[in-house]
């Protein structure tokens, strides 16, 4: 039997946390935090993890966006821990496990995530699309650095790639043959190749201005 997410707690996040997400760019926006809803609720139906509390962790993950980037997911355990509503539908101890599985989802932390469920938000989050981590990261480069031209936004996406992505990149996976496996090969690849790698820069840069 396929688990469902419970209605109540769906219309729950879609009406009073899924809006916060407007307020953090596109790069943190209400569209990323749908495609990691989605690609949790998958690894959730492959893992046999609660549903509920996986679609749950995956709505929160990010609302710490709200503060300093770099503790972002400190802070957005502390928001879901903090969260009395959702007492209604799970237990403090299914709680714990929720707040530490949203601390645990970052990706330049080396640690093994403590649950199952941080295992999940950790590769829903790494959401390896070649075209959408590219749009990200060249989105979150101009957002912050809005003074810098088109040539100090390649500098820097290039070396996000590297440092993040690359085969000596700190990015972990840590579901085995999940579909990231097989996107992150394909990712190294382009960013193997320089020429590549700008000609796939160059096209989404000029959509997006």
């Amino acid at each position: 039997m396929i688990q469902q997410v419970s209605m109540e707690i769906m219309e729950f996040v879609e009406t009073q946390i899924l809006p916060n997400y407007t307020e953090f760019g596109e790069s943190h926006g209400l569209r990323h935090v749908n495609r990691v809803i989605k690609n949790s609720l998958e690894l959730a139906r492959i893992t046999g993890a609660d549903i509920n509390m996986v679609y749950v962790v995956a709505a929160y993950h990010d609302l710490g966006m709200s503060g300093p980037r770099a503790i972002h997911h400190i802070t957005s355990g502390k928001i879901l821990m903090a969260d009395a509503r959702l007492k209604r539908w799970f237990s403090q101890d299914q709680i714990k496990i929720m707040k530490e599985a949203v601390e645990d989802h970052r990706a330049s932390s080396s640690r093994q995530p403590r649950s199952i469920y941080g295992k999940i938000v950790a590769e829903a989050d790494r959401d390896i699309d070649t075209h959408e981590i590219f749009l990200r990261a060249i989105l979150y480069a101009k957002e912050n650095n809005p003074g810098k031209d088109k040539e100090q936004i390649w500098e820097l996406f290039a070396h996000h790639m590297d440092e993040k992505y690359s085969v000596h990149g700190y990015i972990k996976l840590w579901i085995p043959n999940s579909p990231n496996e097989k996107e992150l090969k394909m990712l190294r690849d382009i960013i193997e190749d320089k020429a590549l790698l700008r000609q796939e820069f160059d096209k989404i840069y000029e959509s997006i201005l």
